[in-house]
């Protein structure tokens, strides 16, 4: 006997019926299983179409929770619905809150402390720094990091969430069971392994698609409290997952940047709308009425470093390198040492001795 969970994951499943349409026929069969066992004939009632309707008949004769389930467990996948006690609260308050989410890790439950952080995927050096500074603050703070696992300042949002004890989460536009970008992979087992959580809408297999990320962005707005955008064009994604933000009922932050920068005019498009100018966690911290944690000192925060962080610690300790030799004889990439440098001097590890030279403190 089918229950009302199992509807709402089979529901999450059934590509064209997306978190609207599904509120439309629960509440016109006044729930997920009176919908799923619907009569063909009340289907086409409701005004879901012949073609969407003979595809749903199809699909729901074929599904078995039972064997969809042993897919989740042997991928170590972990679903949460709409009908479930531990289905994040402030998604569940937005107009169009997913069916289901499928889950890799651990999600954390402190959604009063979750922050969203987005930007650019081709930061300046000064977007990566800022959103470094910052991220670092609210980390000591005891902010969860809400981010999408892209390129440029979501993965250094993560990463110096990582690099700093925190705990992160990653809203990706796929299935959880798939790393996008590839390039990503240490990056998303790293989230997982210390605490954080993958998550998605999307069942598991779902490939990568244009129109799926938009959904993604309200996700990360959703599941937070406040979004962050440290940099970004005035037509970037980012600006989306703000807009949301606003239409959701949370508050917005950005960064002023270089106004000869066209990576400023996101954020300075999202300051003359109305949304918070940000110098500081503080900043942040006040205007979310959350009470600033003791910050660790330094030094113990960073107690514990990465291998990639204790290895340029040990070619500082050898002798004052030049960046292009930190690069060079680290076999990293240049962006990344840019993050973990960054890191290591908010963190009083290192210092910047000028022209690209560092040393340790």
């Amino acid at each position: 006997m089918m229950t009302e969970r199992e509807a709402c994951i089979g529901f999450s499943l059934m590509r064209g019926i997306g978190p609207l349409r599904f509120k439309l026929l629960s509440d016109y069969f006044g729930s997920a299983l009176s919908a799923w066992q619907a009569s063909e004939e009340k289907l086409r009632a409701t005004g879901l179409g012949n073609k969407l309707t003979s595809a749903f008949i199809a699909f729901r004769q074929e599904f078995s929770a039972a064997n969809f389930f042993e897919t989740l467990a042997r991928k170590q996948i972990t679903v949460i619905t709409r009908v479930d006690e531990d289905y994040p609260k402030p998604l569940a308050e937005i107009p169009d809150p997913p069916l289901a989410l499928y889950i890799k890790g651990r999600l954390p439950q402190k959604f009063e402390r979750m922050l969203g952080v987005v930007g650019t995927r081709k930061p300046t050096s000064y977007g990566k720094e800022i959103t470094v500074k910052l991220v670092s603050e609210l980390v000591a703070s005891g902010i969860v990091i809400v981010s999408g696992l892209a390129r440029g300042i979501d993965s250094v949002a993560h990463r110096t969430t990582l690099g700093n004890g925190g705990v992160t989460v990653a809203v990706l536009g796929c299935g959880v069971d798939i790393v996008y970008p590839p390039e990503h992979k240490s990056l998303y087992t790293e989230i997982i392994e210390k605490g954080g959580a993958i998550i998605s809408e999307v069942p598991p297999g779902q490939l990568v698609a244009r129109g799926l990320f938009p959904a993604r962005n309200r996700i990360i707005s959703g599941l937070s409290c406040g979004v962050l955008v440290t940099e970004g064009a005035e037509d970037s994604g980012s600006l989306i997952t703000a807009r949301l933000a606003v239409e959701q009922g949370r508050d917005v932050f950005a960064v002023p940047g270089p106004i000869n920068s066209y990576l400023s005019a996101g954020p300075v498009k999202l300051l003359k709308q109305g949304a918070k100018l940000v110098t500081s966690a503080q900043d942040i911290l006040e205007e979310l009425s959350l009470e600033q944690k003791t910050t660790p000192n330094s030094r113990h925060l960073h107690s514990e470093l990465n291998a990639e962080q204790q290895r340029i610690v040990a070619m500082l300790a050898a002798s004052t390198l030049h960046f292009d030799d930190l690069v060079r004889e680290s076999g990293m990439d240049s962006s990344h040492i840019g993050t973990i440098l960054t890191m290591l001097e908010l963190s009083g590890i290192i210092r910047n001795l000028g022209d690209g030279t560092y040393s340790l403190v």
